[in-house]
């Protein structure tokens, strides 16, 4: 029973170690409502770990070795509150935001190991002509980004550690907009059927990012206490939208794409890019070439690849791979043209992942879903329906991402911090050891997965044993 959960302390004393896989384990009986999900607080190296059944709620607080520091326990939010839609950890105290279904009505749920007591807050968001856009949890803010109806003016609630509310008008009326006239004409537009109006698709860097969402032309990443939004609706440029949450300034900038003329007479273009480090990578394709460019916040050009359908793509360190379609499963495909056209015929993306000093790109296309496309963007990941309640959804098990219902096609390049391409055998990275242990251990059923530091930590439920366990992997 759950109840013994809740007030038990010998939940994760346990603590066993095989070649540094398993770092935790303990058993327990748990029922199919029972949710479990992790606040990770990078800055004193803790892990924050809640479970959660329909009534009550417990916070275990373990250290860098997932060891049992402390817990808390209190009631589970009514029903008003039926999503969980944030949080962030600040010292000893850890912060959920749990939202109605309208949003609209907010409450702050603040576990406080150091005084062992737990406070609850409730905010009313009045939302008026707003269109709710995206929230972001940062080292000490929880952000809700709305956008005014008919406007250049973005509108954030910024909820801090002391149980603050502050909103801010972020207006963009003196930046251009080259591709519509407006902030909400450009968020207004639609890339149906994989993009609705009004999305920003939020980009978790440091885990491994699908193509289904990287393929997007608005989209979001939390960098250094800063929001920045990456728009890649017009061929001639990216535009990159930079607030600042601690003076909450505003700039804005259009770095060039690659110029039409580099490919000739084709009127058929497609261009994404993707933010990491400060620098923007910039894909760009016609059906017989594409380029791939590194630049600065500045708009230099760091680097440039490019590669056309009669000769080989140097700068790949993979095969070319596709996934689904008519052919069902995985299979290898031959030349680049045949990668180039389908990189040119569906929705193209790339994907950057930090792999130690080097940059993991991963550059490819993705078929829209025929079942409903990205508006049900959750529903698409293999695992996710499977594993999480939405109530407590994890970005970081998207990207085991079965591609169900899609065709996709990739190549992976491994760069240097300049952009230089590095020749050698690609090492499985730590998603893929974690695919190929799922695969390979089917009894068992994944709960929850984050990353500290460098290391990713895996929560698993072993159903025949009873025993919850939390395993280690690193790239």
């Amino acid at each position: 029973m759950l109840k013994k959960l809740f007030f038990a302390y010998v939940f994760f004393n346990n603590v066993v170690s095989f070649s540094q896989e398993i770092v935790n384990s303990t058993s327990i009986e748990l029922k199919k409502n029972v949710q479990i999900f992790q606040v990770v607080n990078d800055s004193i190296k803790q892990t924050t770990m809640f479970m959660a059944d329909e009534n009550r709620i417990k916070a275990i607080r373990l250290d860098d070795k997932m060891k049992f520091i402390d817990s808390l326990s209190t009631q589970k939010p009514d029903k008003t509150y039926s999503k969980m839609i944030g949080n962030f950890a600040s010292g000893n105290k850890t912060t959920l935001f749990w939202a109605s279904s309208n949003q609209k009505k907010i409450l702050s749920q603040s576990f406080d190991s150091k005084n062992n007591k737990i406070l609850d807050k409730v905010f009313d968001l009045e939302f008026k002509n707003e269109i709710h856009l995206q929230e972001f949890s940062t080292s000490n803010k929880f952000v809700i980004l709305n956008l005014l109806k008919k406007s250049n003016i973005f509108k954030l609630y910024v909820f801090d550690s002391k149980g603050n509310l502050e909103i801010k008008d972020i207006d963009l009326s003196s930046f251009k907009f080259y591709h519509r006239t407006n902030l909400h004409d450009t968020f207004e537009e639609d890339f149906l059927p994989f993009e609705r109006a009004f999305s920003l698709v939020k980009i978790e860097s440091e885990y491994p990012s699908s193509l289904i969402k990287t393929a997007t032309k608005r989209k979001c990443y939390i960098v250094d206490n800063q929001i920045i939004i990456t728009i890649d609706s017009d061929q001639n440029y990216t535009q990159i939208i930079q607030i600042d949450l601690e003076n909450y300034k505003v700039s804005s900038k259009n770095i060039l794409q690659t110029p039409a003329k580099n490919f000739g007479k084709s009127s058929s273009l497609t261009y994404n890019s993707f933010f990491i480090n400060n620098e923007l990578y910039q894909i760009k394709t016609s059906s017989d070439k594409f380029y791939v460019t590194i630049k600065d916040l500045n708009g230099n050009l760091i680097k440039e690849h490019a590669a056309n359908s009669e000769n080989s793509i140097d700068f790949k360190n993979t095969e070319i791979n596709q996934q689904g379609g008519d052919f069902g499963g995985k299979r290898t495909l031959e030349t680049s043209s045949q990668f180039i056209r389908k990189l040119n015929g569906q929705n193209t993306g790339i994907s950057c992942y930090q792999k130690g000093e080097n940059i993991l790109l991963t550059t490819g296309s993705v078929s829209s879903d025929n079942s409903g496309g990205s508006q049900a963007v959750l529903s698409q990941f293999g695992l996710i329906g499977a594993l999480i309640s939405v109530a407590f959804y994890s970005p970081s098990m998207e990207s085991f991402n079965s591609y169900a219902g899609r065709k996709a096609v990739t190549i992976s390049s491994l760069f240097d911090k300049n952009g230089n391409h590095i020749t050698e055998e690609l090492k499985p990275l730590a998603y893929d050891k974690i695919s190929t242990f799922l695969e390979e251990n089917k009894k068992t059923t994944p709960l929850n997965l984050f990353k500290m530091e460098n290391s990713y930590y895996l929560g698993l439920y072993d159903k025949d044993s009873k025993q919850f366990v939390i395993r280690k992997f690193a790239d």
